[in-house]
């Protein structure tokens, strides 16, 4: 989790300026800020199932999200605008990938912390009624007694509803999370679409 935080802390400093607020320097140092403050009020697993604890990872990923979506935003508007930072295909390329990443990124963290009440919740209590099913909550037999997700499959998760633009394995169960995985699949499939459209055209 903090190796794609960390992931997700850089991309805002590599991608073009206009892509993030502050020039990508403003998201880069809140995220880092955010990042140390998880750490320090919980250096374990963190799963700790504390207010202050939450409140740090739901501001991580209010910033993660907005940051995807100025991201987005910036990425399709240079694109149909005919921008510096998409008019040759290596840039056009490099910044959608970069956004596509980010996008995937957020929302993996997205549904990873409200996901049946948060990771500190999933750790210490078997829940009943999640919000995701997983393969292994539907046939028990494919995981040892106790099976819980953990980040990983979140992030698995945010990968493949952005590739296949819909649910693979994993079935939303909640309408928030329905919603969030098809404004997920939008989001992707509006920067994939135009990029591709856009690749060809300029390769033509």
């Amino acid at each position: 989790m903090v190796v794609t935080l960390l992931v997700a802390i850089v991309l805002p400093l590599v991608m073009p300026h206009e892509f993030s607020p502050g020039r990508g320097y403003a998201v880069a140092a809140i995220e880092a800020i955010l990042l140390v403050a998880m750490l320090v009020t919980d250096p374990g697993r963190i799963d700790a199932r504390s207010a202050k604890v939450r409140a740090v990872r739901i501001a991580m990923i209010v910033v993660l999200v907005l940051g995807a979506a100025w991201a987005t935003g910036a990425l399709i508007n240079d694109i149909l605008d005919g921008g510096s930072n998409t008019n040759s295909a290596g840039k056009l390329l490099f910044a959608g990938g970069l956004v596509f990443a980010y996008i995937a990124i957020a929302f993996a963290f997205l549904y990873w912390e409200l996901d049946s009440g948060g990771p500190g919740r999933r750790a210490h209590v078997v829940v009943a009624h999640p919000d995701f099913a997983f393969p292994q909550h539907t046939s028990p037999d494919l995981a040892p007694p106790g099976w819980r997700p953990v980040f990983l499959d979140y992030l698995y998760l945010g990968l493949t509803n952005s590739i296949a633009f819909s649910s693979t394995d994993v079935m939303p169960l909640t309408h928030w999370a329905k919603l969030a995985m098809a404004v997920q699949s939008l989001a992707s499939l509006a920067v994939l679409g135009l990029v591709i459209a856009s690749a060809v055209n300029v390769l033509g």
